[in-house]
């Protein structure tokens, strides 16, 4: 596979961009692709440079999900080889979805099946008004597996009942009632402005406390409000009061200054 499939593009300001590069099949990707996008993930997750991952793809369409070329290989294997290469997807979806740093989706076009999950593994989601998203998957007798723990989270357990059966392709403005997409832009020049302008919000908070913030919403939700949850979360806010960054956050507060994480 060549390394121009998927760009990685890492900015002085910490703003990391991973693009998919393959506008002539509608950003479909395989088993190459999902390896490369995992490998980049975790490196970056790892690089304390970085403090915005912004997912992107190149062309028309945000990602058409499966390769043809792919499933046709995986129709062909056996079982043991279907569930390795499931894995490679699962984990995929596990590592975006858990990264420690701020993540943004821009969507533009179709959104079909895998990508759908991609989009629901990102912390922030802004969507064309052309945009489309599909879980398509049944219409190839297939199900939406991997992705479907993070897609139920996103749009709800009544919602997916009915798109992940009926594989109907619904609007932004759709998407966007129903949880998947935060924010809807007229156009690809919009999609840009909103994103630079959200980059510029989270570059103001402190890393560790978004780290943080991820990880308390993880750790809170679908979760009974009983003294186990409290006693937690009275310790995540106590932890990070004497933290280093938040010590300086609280000092920079009272003291009327810029915190040492503003650059600018």
């Amino acid at each position: 596979m060549s390394d121009q499939t998927v760009l990685l593009d890492i900015q002085p300001d910490g703003v990391a961009r991973l693009t998919l590069n393959r506008p002539e099949i509608h950003n479909a990707f395989d088993d190459a692709i999902i390896q490369r996008l995992t490998e980049h993930l975790v490196a970056l997750d790892e690089n304390p440079a970085v403090r915005v991952l912004v997912l992107a793809s190149n062309g028309k369409n945000f990602s058409a999900g499966a390769d043809f070329n792919w499933m046709q290989r995986m129709a062909a294997n056996s079982h043991a080889e279907n569930l390795q290469d499931a894995l490679g997807l699962a984990g995929l979806m596990s590592t975006l979805n858990g990264l420690s740093k701020p993540t943004i989706a821009l969507v533009q076009g179709a959104a079909y099946g895998g990508a759908v999950g991609l989009a629901a593994c990102c912390d922030i989601v802004i969507a064309t008004r052309a945009s489309r998203f599909c879980l398509s998957e049944v219409r190839i007798g297939l199900t939406p597996a991997t992705i479907s723990p993070y897609v139920v989270r996103a749009i709800g357990e009544r919602q997916a009942r009915r798109y992940f059966q009926s594989a109907e392709a619904f609007s932004a403005e759709q998407a966007q009632h129903f949880g998947l997409v935060h924010e809807v832009v007229e156009d690809n020049a919009a999609l840009d402005t909103a994103c630079s302008s959200l980059v510029q919000a989270l570059r103001r908070n402190g890393p560790r406390a978004m780290q943080a913030a991820k990880e308390l919403v993880f750790a809170v939700s679908q979760k009974p409000i009983d003294s186990a949850l409290i006693n937690d979360t009275a310790r995540r806010i106590a932890d990070i009061r004497v933290s280093d960054e938040g010590q300086e956050g609280l000092s920079a507060f009272l003291q009327k200054r810029t915190p040492n994480w503003i650059e600018d």
